[in-house]
């Protein structure tokens, strides 16, 4: 987490008798991803959030993922996938694995319940709209180009105030910021392309005292429940700690460039178990007179490239669209199409924006990237024959 916040009321140690004005007690809570030994925080509620008056079954459809076979680089317009519904119900699962779930999600409605994911932080980046994402922290404003973290056991609400699409992690770990970042302190070093300040933690307001049936809706790695409890899961007074949502807008974010084309790594973003994610730009390009500024040809043997286009020229890549997902697979090349490196020679600056994750596991494809995917895209590299010397 960026740094330690307090919010609101709390007693002055912790574990201690903590009262209301009607001289009751309020219900500390210990909000922790990993049981007594990582990041927590400690929550007050005015009455104990385990009041469960029923647990039903939620029916889900199950994550069907197929491999990729044959094994091919891919491209997946994910702007002509079906939106509807609220920021949950209008997930459609793209591409996932042991580690990582990665859907797109439209959401046109508020929704009518919270929801939990027990099974791992998840990450959603914000590519249009904006809107309110209410949890027992507080409430987190969130608006075009956001990342916003949801440690594992949020419960939340996501309020659009427009249409709203999301890209959406859902991790089997802690999202956490690069440890290269971070001094032996935990604080974020000079080098580091964003600073504490630059992230934005949730506004507490006045806690909600009604009591009635509130739905909950709890995921936990293919694992369902729906939860109706008694007390409101906004009926916090105060916490402190250092686990917690938050929100860092692409903004914010100071690309690191230099003299020659910089790789991926320099603009890392966070990391999770089995997954590293960047962030592109806009930006200045290489200063060294004879750069050239669009990457190099690779192949990333040991993990899946995932990039999903936001914004901006895409100088490299002709053919993709806002919403466009293209999956680099292990062991297949790939690189600058065409073309494009002469026509990036003597460039300055770049206005794309464009965020990625790589994987060190391969890649399953979910049936939603299916329906949308351009089946020539692994051709996007051939051109016409021609001798090297003409």
């Amino acid at each position: 987490m960026p740094s330690y916040v307090r919010s609101g009321s709390v007693p002055h140690k912790r574990h201690i008798q903590f009262r209301r004005p009607d001289g009751g007690l309020y219900a500390e809570e210990l909000f922790s991803t990993k049981g007594f030994e990582s990041v927590y925080s400690l929550l007050y509620h005015l009455r104990p959030p385990t009041a469960t008056l029923d647990v039903k079954p939620w029916s889900r459809p199950p994550v069907l993922l197929l491999p990729n076979e044959p094994l091919r680089n891919r491209h997946f317009k994910t702007g002509r996938i079906a939106g509807g519904g609220d920021a949950i119900e209008s997930r459609a699962v793209v591409l996932g694995n042991d580690d990582i779930l990665i859907s797109v999600a439209r959401a046109q409605r508020p929704m009518e319940y919270f929801y939990r994911n027990t099974g791992g932080d998840e990450l959603l980046f914000v590519h249009r709209g904006h809107g309110e994402i209410v949890t027992q922290f507080g409430t987190l404003a969130y608006r075009e180009n956001d990342y916003v973290v949801l440690p594992t056991g949020t419960t939340y609400r996501v309020l659009p105030s427009v249409e709203t699409s999301f890209m959406v992690h859902e991790s089997s770990g802690t999202v956490k910021i690069p440890r290269r970042y971070r001094n032996e302190f935990g604080q974020l070093e000079e080098h580091a392309p964003y600073y504490e300040r630059d992230f934005r933690t949730p506004i507490l307001g006045e806690p909600v005292e009604e009591q009635g049936e509130y739905e909950v809706r709890v995921t936990n790695r293919g694992r369902h429940a729906v939860y109706v409890v008694q007390n409101h899961p906004c009926d916090v007074v105060g916490w402190d700690g250092y686990c917690y949502p938050y929100a860092f807008n692409l903004e914010e974010f100071a690309p690191i460039t230099g003299k020659l084309h910089q790789p991926p790594p320099a603009h890392s973003t966070f990391e999770a178990p089995g997954a590293a994610f960047c962030a592109f730009v806009p930006r200045l390009f290489d200063y060294h007179p004879l750069a050239i500024p669009v990457p190099y040809n690779h192949s990333s043997v040991d993990c899946d490239e995932v990039l999903y286009y936001v914004s901006g020229n895409f100088m490299s890549r002709r053919g993709v669209e806002a919403g466009s997902i293209t999956l680099h697979a292990a062991g297949a090349p790939h690189g600058p199409q065409p073309g494009a490196v002469e026509s990036s020679l003597g460039k300055a600056s770049t206005d794309e924006v464009a965020v990625m994750v790589d994987t060190f596991k391969p890649l399953l494809l979910g049936q939603a990237a299916l329906d949308c995917e351009d089946p020539e895209y692994y051709r996007s590299w051939i051109e016409a024959p021609a001798p090297l010397g003409a």
